[in-house]
């Protein structure tokens, strides 16, 4: 038994963590706007680079949007996203840089320290790939499922979804409440030997 005393509670480790599973099909029940405000407030003091915040989303949700995304869809996937009553497509945002004067005021020359495009574009990445892991976990802790999926056209989701060209698709995500048979049999985990080591 571990020997740290945790302080979220054994039902709520269960259901973000230990329990939680990938869900691959999802009820008719709608997701409201009010949820995914609700999920924002969980999810919005994720940790970034400065504070930078680069994960921009956009929630489809019409017909038309969705079956737009369909297209650019893996086979195997397009039967999710046609199906799920919410499909938010998760992006970084190129030019986070230009919201630091407003989210690190503390940093007066933030901006200016991601003046390299190379250094922008990766830092931009991997702060809103830590967003979207929160996003997961917000939408297990607002009782909804998520189902994230990488297997699309990058290129062509961006283009179509975020056609300014300052943004980058990284993640469609199903999200809804889980349908009886949403979660296949947990595969296996790599053990703490197999991913930690001390040096």
């Amino acid at each position: 038994m571990n020997s740290l005393i945790s302080p979220l509670a054994a039902d709520a480790q269960n259901l973000l963590f230990k329990e939680a599973h990938t869900a691959h099909a999802f009820t008719a029940d709608p997701v409201t706007d009010e949820q995914v405000t609700a999920i924002h407030e969980l999810i919005k003091n994720a940790p970034t680079s400065l504070n930078s915040q680069p994960l921009r989303a956009v929630l489809i949700r019409s017909d038309e949007a969705r079956a737009r995304l369909v297209e650019r869809m893996a086979p195997g996937n397009q039967p999710k996203v046609r199906q799920a009553p919410l499909v938010v497509v998760l992006a970084a945002d190129l030019d986070f840089h230009e919201t630091l004067p407003k989210v690190a005021p503390h940093v007066p020359n933030a901006r200016d320290l991601f003046a390299d495009e190379t250094l922008r574009h990766d830092t931009a990445v991997v702060n809103a790939a830590l967003q979207i892991a929160y996003f997961i976990v917000g939408v297990r802790a607002a009782g909804l499922a998520v189902g994230p999926m990488a297997g699309f056209d990058a290129k062509a989701v961006t283009e179509e979804f975020f056609p300014d060209g300052q943004h980058r698709a990284l993640v469609v995500a199903n999200v809804g409440r889980p349908a009886p048979d949403a979660f296949r049999p947990r595969a296996p985990r790599l053990t703490y030997d197999e991913v930690f080591r001390s040096v």
